[in-house]
């Protein structure tokens, strides 16, 4: 998708040097996805304590079709 932008001209030249000599288009790609992969880390935090889950950890760590190993 082609847009007009105004920038801040430094903010993305520093944006582009900090990611090894980037393109500006990189530079806002990668900035971009960043800002969504942070906003989701905080809504998975905010369910902290909220979640109830009701799994048996024994039986999922089991690998299928291997016996199941006898505790004396």
């Amino acid at each position: 998708m082609r847009t007009t932008l105004d920038l801040p001209e430094t903010l993305v030249e520093e944006a582009c040097a900090v990611l090894g000599g980037a393109s500006k288009t990189d530079a806002i790609i990668f900035a971009l996805r960043d800002v969504v992969r942070r906003k989701r880390i905080d809504e998975l935090k905010s369910l902290l304590g909220r979640v109830t889950l009701d799994i048996d950890l024994a039986h999922s760590r089991r690998r299928p079709g291997r016996p199941r190993k006898q505790r004396p």
